[in-house]
């Protein structure tokens, strides 16, 4: 759940333009169907990738069985080392992706899209960490989504702050996700004591 809180650290770790969101953040009403798509990117993302896929998950709000959500699919992808982007990045790209953020000094985070307005069939964020380096998110954003699916309360008090945050405009959507960052950080305190 990096932050990126400055426009230039947002500019230094995108590849290619940054450009600004051009349209209004739109929070949607659980789709039964968000699953089904996260199914089809992890089954082309094995099948890319054979053994180097360590762990994939569906996390973010899709994940979260009644949460609203912006209707894209985010994935986390734990691979051996994200510094070795020839082993991973090109097999990636032939299903559909596109290498967008690389942050060297945020455990070595990249991640990786496909958009709609790209003719990809849903959008999907896949954030690929290595088991060491990236461990301590990796920890984070899987009790983050594990607490939501089995607390009603944290889980609306966040759907209610999504649609809060998402009547803003937001010049781009880091900034919507960096305005959430204190209800995530005060949820997942709650569930790290839990």
């Amino acid at each position: 759940m990096a932050t990126l809180d400055s426009d230039d650290e947002l500019a230094a770790a995108t590849i290619g333009p940054l450009e600004p969101y051009a349209v209004k953040v739109v929070i949607e009403d659980y789709n039964p169907s968000w699953p089904g798509w996260y199914c089809e990117e992890e089954a082309a993302i094995r099948a890319a990738l054979g053994a180097l896929v360590l762990r994939i998950e569906h996390t973010g709000s899709t994940s979260v069985p009644g949460l609203a959500a912006k209707p894209v699919i985010d994935i986390l992808l734990v691979i051996p080392d994200t510094t070795d982007e020839v082993a991973y990045v090109p097999a990636l790209e032939g299903v559909g992706y596109t290498l967008r953020i690389r942050e060297p000094d945020w455990y070595q985070h990249r991640c990786l899209v496909r958009r709609v307005e790209d003719g990809a069939p849903w959008s999907v964020n896949l954030h690929v960490f290595s088991p060491e380096l990236g461990a301590p998110e990796i920890e984070r954003i899987l009790t983050f989504r594990d607490w939501l699916r089995t607390h009603d309360e944290d889980r609306a008090y966040y759907e209610r702050t999504k649609r809060e945050l998402a009547q803003h405009d937001w010049m781009f959507v880091q900034h919507y996700a960096n305005a959430k960052s204190d209800v995530v950080e005060e949820i997942l305190r709650r569930a790290q004591q839990g």
